[in-house]
């Protein structure tokens, strides 16, 4: 009887363990990022530019 207790508990622990490894699996994949063009150099307007 007790090797019955003792086997529900290891089952019972593995799944455990496999659900939460797979809750922070979840938890930490997050949606990808997307590669962004390098930005353009900052010119003034412009209007602004023969104001100077």
């Amino acid at each position: 009887m007790l090797r019955r207790i003792s086997a529900r508990y290891f089952r019972g622990l593995g799944a455990a363990v496999v659900t939460v490894a797979a809750l922070v699996t979840a938890a930490n994949a997050g949606p990808a990022r997307a590669d962004q063009p390098p930005h353009a150099p900052h010119t003034a307007p412009a209007e602004v530019a023969r104001l100077r």
